[in-house]
């Protein structure tokens, strides 16, 4: 099961209409233009507003990418929940319809001792047979999880059962201090946006899970790092890490306002909303700066030398 999960995963973005409903419609052409662009499978989670989605929705977006990708990739779900019950039920059924693999943040409302985390992971590995990817996504949400939490993890449940996503700074270092304490067996995924992919990649990440919106540069990328083509690994990612950057500096909405912005841009949304409530909102300057940039990483991406 885990060979499914590997290579450019990228998490999808949330398509709303007018009234902050999901265009269901428009989810699935996104499927098919992410997939088109190389990626191995798609994921929901932060980026996806998974936050802001009632129960319902969550249940049904589970089963929408299940139809969308119609086994031509993986799909994993995040599950991650304020309480281990809820996480539990999330988890079932992503199992039930057919999706490949479940991810999970640890609740965020507060800061949990160690040992509780613990058995909130172990829990929703246990009510399951898919693979669960641990997120640590304290970059912009929650705390910390520790290298020693994560390799008891893998220690009990076993690599095939147990994968990370780590997210905390310093990302590297923390990619090669989980690689280091599990003698190279842990299947770690970068969660950077594509901004440390280079780092990451070189210190043996089994995937990356980024955003959608410039799926085509992110798998030409994992390409080249695959293939040790150095300039072309250089080429694409200067621009990529600097349009990360702007993102990164508004958090979460930075994050979600650049990248629907670009996918309308592309003519893959037909609008660029949010739901509501939101910290920041795309400025015309930032706008203009995301242009250029996006410019420069076609141009990358078009040159094949």
């Amino acid at each position: 099961m885990t060979g499914l999960l590997s290579g450019v995963l990228p998490v999808v973005q949330t398509p709303l209409d007018e009234e902050e409903r999901i265009d269901w419609d428009t989810l699935h052409e996104e499927v098919d233009w992410v997939l088109g662009h190389g990626a191995r499978g798609v994921c929901a989670a932060m980026v996806s507003e998974w936050l802001r989605l009632t129960a319902g929705e969550r249940l049904r977006y589970m089963r929408e990418l299940v139809q969308a990708v119609a086994g031509r990739g993986a799909v994993v779900v995040s599950v991650g929940a304020e309480s281990t019950r809820e996480a539990i039920d999330y988890a079932c059924a992503a199992e039930g319809c057919g999706c490949d693999a479940v991810m999970a943040i640890p609740p965020v409302s507060q800061r949990l001792p160690e040992p509780e985390v613990e058995r909130y992971f172990a829990a929703i590995a246990q009510a399951v047979e898919l693979p669960l990817v641990v997120q640590d996504a304290s970059s912009y949400v929650g705390a910390a999880l520790s290298v020693e939490l994560m390799t008891r993890l893998l220690d009990r449940f076993g690599p095939e059962k147990i994968l990370f996503k780590p997210e905390g700074s310093p990302l590297g270092p923390n990619v090669s201090a989980l690689r280091e304490a599990t003698a190279g067996q842990a299947r770690i995924f970068d969660g950077s946006g594509g901004i440390a992919l280079v780092d990451t990649y070189r210190r043996g990440i089994a995937g990356t899970m980024p955003g959608a919106e410039v799926v085509w540069a992110v798998v030409g990328l994992w390409e080249a790092l695959q293939q040790g083509d150095e300039q072309r690994v250089y080429r694409l990612s200067l621009p990529l890490g600097a349009l990360v950057a702007l993102q990164m500096q508004a958090g979460l909405d930075g994050f979600l306002q650049v990248e629907k912005y670009l996918l309308v841009k592309q003519g893959v949304f037909p609008s660029a909303r949010c739901r509501r409530p939101v910290a920041w909102e795309l400025d015309d300057e930032t706008r203009a700066e995301v242009d250029r940039l996006f410019a420069l990483l076609q141009q990358a991406a078009q040159q094949k030398q």
